[in-house]
């Protein structure tokens, strides 16, 4: 199955044009920057910094950054076709797979959360405090295993 999918045209253009691969890397790591990056913000604020900002200030950008991950998971999955054989046996690769999967299932969950206080500056609860700073090394651990492909 995964022999066949490396032989789609998205995975023939990525592997082996001139432009595929570095099209849909650097897409993949603007994704990577719009997702973490607004995500590592409404955590941080969460958990205490930028007390000046009210929570629900941040749900607009959050929603961009699930923009960001739309991006991430179209350009990923197009990497992934181009050398579909090696990934699925990468441990890197299912860790990474794995942790954004959690970060995916913390972030919905916190974002409901936070929508669903009516106060502009609410206190948050402990879960949430702890959810967003596990949510935050899940996402380092992924950016980190994600890198780690390339040489494990």
């Amino acid at each position: 199955m995964f022999e066949q999918l490396e032989m789609t045209e998205i995975a023939l253009w990525v592997g082996e044009s001139v432009w595929g691969y570095p099209i849909m890397l650097s897409l993949h790591a603007l994704g990577l920057a719009i997702l973490v990056g607004i995500f590592s913000m409404f955590y941080l604020r969460i958990l205490g910094a930028f007390s000046g900002i009210s929570l629900p200030a941040f749900l607009p950008l959050v929603k961009f950054a699930w923009v960001g991950f739309v991006i991430n998971a179209v350009s990923g999955l197009a990497l992934f076709t181009s050398q579909a054989t090696t990934f699925v046996e990468s441990l890197p690769f299912l860790i990474k797979i794995g942790l954004i999967s959690l970060g995916v299932i913390f972030a919905a969950f916190i974002q409901s959360e936070v929508r669903k206080s009516d106060e502009i500056n609410e206190h948050v609860s402990v879960t949430i405090k702890c959810l967003a700073g596990l949510s935050m090394v899940v996402w380092i651990g992924a950016i980190i295993s994600g890198r780690l492909i390339a040489y494990l």
